[in-house]
């Protein structure tokens, strides 16, 4: 198979093909969620209302997000397996069956937002803040294609190693959402609807300039032309198998944003969902180098497995791992530590000092959720990369669905320890479901390497 310099570093050294794939990607994701808390500052200026709008739409924006992440994963496995058994014409052909799917995906979603919104939002339990949230929403659906085509576009980009056009528009979308929020927010007083169509114009240049290396450049190692495409059902299946249960996780963590959403919502009131959203924000940023590394570990474990190398792949797992873990607890301790501080710079649009405070006591409780998340993080990308997506979908549903929303809802409501109980059960329900997770892909890996070692 002809290769190049990206390709080679993604089949050579495991430790230094994650380190490639993934420390970019954890810059450019810590911008695109500071898009997020940049969306939350400027909102929280227009009133309590608007903040708390934003934080019930946006399980649904991620849904949107997710769908994109979901078939770009599918995308990543079945091609890393590709470049792994060394079948160059079935990658690119598999380049463009993931292009089809994306559009497909993105058609539905357009049908949804233009007809079933506004009772999806209702649904949530947002009657009250609905003109809000339907005022951000409207535009995020019905343009959905600009956060879809990236999501995909980048992963394939990233299963052939070429990292710095995986992450590179992913920034300057981050940087251009940054500058137009207040813009459009506040300069054009477009409010709230002012923040999503910012996030839609950004999302749109980082796409034109992905399509500028495609078909302008066309300097790109897979090559996204009707010219490879040979429909195959089986590739179709595949990329399917891979990204629908990935879809459905994403879709899952909105549901158990959702849940957390409403059982806050009857133990404290809205106050409590809009300071809860200011934490929760904070949080995903600190879950942000699982998911990096998670995406990384999707590639390099895909390419072991399609190679048959059980070695690569036993270090892909350790080290991943113990990557993730390192880093998840760097982010715990400075948010733990400087909680109230960081919380801060709320005050400067909502004078809230009250919301202040109280998302920081939640942002310090919080930090435990994520402590043994890289455990199951690993084990449901791995399962991803070797193409078992139901495998790594039954592994998230069992930790962020059954187990830890079973014990915030046992702890919250039916002990009736209120809104403490809520938090501390989905602390304890996610830890236990992580490390049954890693059980699992750690027996999967000792049998893979037993069977392939090198």
């Amino acid at each position: 198979m002809q290769t190049n310099e990206n390709i080679e570093s993604i089949i050579g050294s495991p430790r230094k093909a994650i380190n490639k794939l993934a420390f970019p990607t954890i810059l450019s994701m810590l911008l695109m969620f500071l898009n997020n808390l940049i969306d939350s500052f400027w909102v929280a200026g227009i009133n309590a209302d608007a903040l708390a709008a934003l934080g019930f739409i946006s399980p649904l924006y991620l849904v949107i997000i997710g769908l994109g992440s979901g078939v770009g994963a599918g995308a990543n496995s079945l091609i890393s397996r590709y470049i792994g058994e060394q079948r160059s014409d079935d990658a690119n052909n598999a380049v463009m069956h993931s292009i089809i799917v994306t559009v497909i995906v993105s058609v539905l979603v357009l049908i949804i937002g233009l007809f079933f919104l506004e009772d999806l939002v209702i649904l949530l339990g947002a009657g009250s803040v609905s003109s809000y949230c339907l005022s951000y929403g409207k535009i995020i659906f019905l343009l959905n294609i600009v956060f879809l085509l990236p999501n995909v576009t980048a992963s394939i980009f990233r299963a052939e190693g070429d990292v710095k056009r995986a992450t590179n528009p992913l920034i300057l979308t981050a940087v251009l959402n940054m500058i137009l929020d207040p813009i459009f927010i506040y300069t054009l007083d477009l409010g709230i609807f002012g923040a999503g169509f910012a996030t839609v114009i950004a999302s749109f240049i980082g796409l034109l300039w992905m399509l500028y290396w495609i078909y302008i450049k066309k300097d790109t190692y897979f090559k996204f032309k009707f010219d490879y495409y040979r429909a195959k059902w089986k590739i179709y299946k595949e990329i399917l198998v891979v990204s629908l249960p990935a879809g459905t996780e994403e879709i899952i963590f909105a549901v158990v944003a959702i849940i957390l959403n409403y059982l806050i919502m009857i133990t404290a009131g809205v106050s409590e969902v809009a300071a809860f959203t200011i934490a929760w924000r904070f949080m995903s940023m600190a879950f942000l180098p699982c998911m990096a590394i998670g995406i990384a570990t999707i590639t390099v474990s895909g390419v072991a497995y399609g190679a048959r190398n059980g070695s690569n792949f036993d270090e892909t797992i350790k080290y991943s791992t113990l990557l993730s873990l390192a880093i998840t607890l760097i982010f715990s301790g400075v948010f733990f530590f400087f909680a109230y501080p960081i919380c801060d710079i709320f005050t400067f649009t909502s004078n809230n000092s009250e919301l202040v405070h109280r998302s920081a006591e939640i942002l310090q409780l919080l930090v435990f959720y994520n402590f043994l998340i890289p455990f199951g993080a690993t084990a449901a990308y791995a399962y991803q990369g070797v193409g078992s997506g139901f495998k790594s979908l039954a592994l998230t549903i069992l930790r962020e669905l059954v187990l830890s929303m079973a014990f915030a809802y046992l702890m919250g409501i039916t002990f009736g320890m209120g809104i403490f109980g809520v938090y501390l059960g989905a602390i304890i329900g996610m830890n236990i479901g992580s490390l049954l997770g890693f059980i699992c892909i750690w027996i999967f890996n000792l049998k893979f390497r037993k069977e392939f070692s090198r």
